[in-house]
């Protein structure tokens, strides 16, 4: 059964309290993903490609009409030293933040963490310019 028809069999709020361990196909690279492995009683997305599908408005409520594919855009370090990743829906630009599991591509999630800094808002080849103006030398070694 597709996940995302589970909103008309189970009562609002159902995934608040109980645990989603339904094996799915990812949306966007199609492999099969089961809840084994992820460390967790709530799968929500995919540990290959780091991808989720839009089914909530709030954790576990299964209220969202859109259905589009959350794509994965940073990673960020709760409190606890915990990392989480950001998804985008792709139809709707909903956010949301999401666990990473235990099971999860730590090469997709350090690919995502680093985008940031190898693709700066400026050319990399300003960084001295950009130091001198802040007072340091701009004597960088590469």
């Amino acid at each position: 059964m597709n996940r995302e028809h589970k909103k008309r069999l189970f009562e609002k709020g159902y995934y608040k309290t109980h645990p989603c361990n339904d094996t799915f196909i990812c949306k966007f690279c199609g492999k099969t993903v089961v809840p084994t492995g992820a460390g967790s009683d709530h799968r929500n997305h995919c540990p290959y490609c780091l991808s989720s599908q839009h089914l909530d408005n709030e954790p576990g409520d299964r209220s969202a009409d859109c259905g589009g594919i959350m794509e994965p855009v940073s990673v960020w370090v709760r409190k606890n030293g915990e990392w989480a990743i950001i998804h985008r829906c792709r139809i709707c630009g909903a956010l949301n933040s999401n666990r990473i599991a235990a099971d999860d591509n730590p090469m997709k999630l350090m690919s995502i963490a680093m985008k940031p800094l190898a693709t700066p808002p400026f050319p990399l080849e300003k960084i001295e310019e950009m130091t001198r103006a802040m007072g340091g030398d701009g004597d960088l070694k590469w």
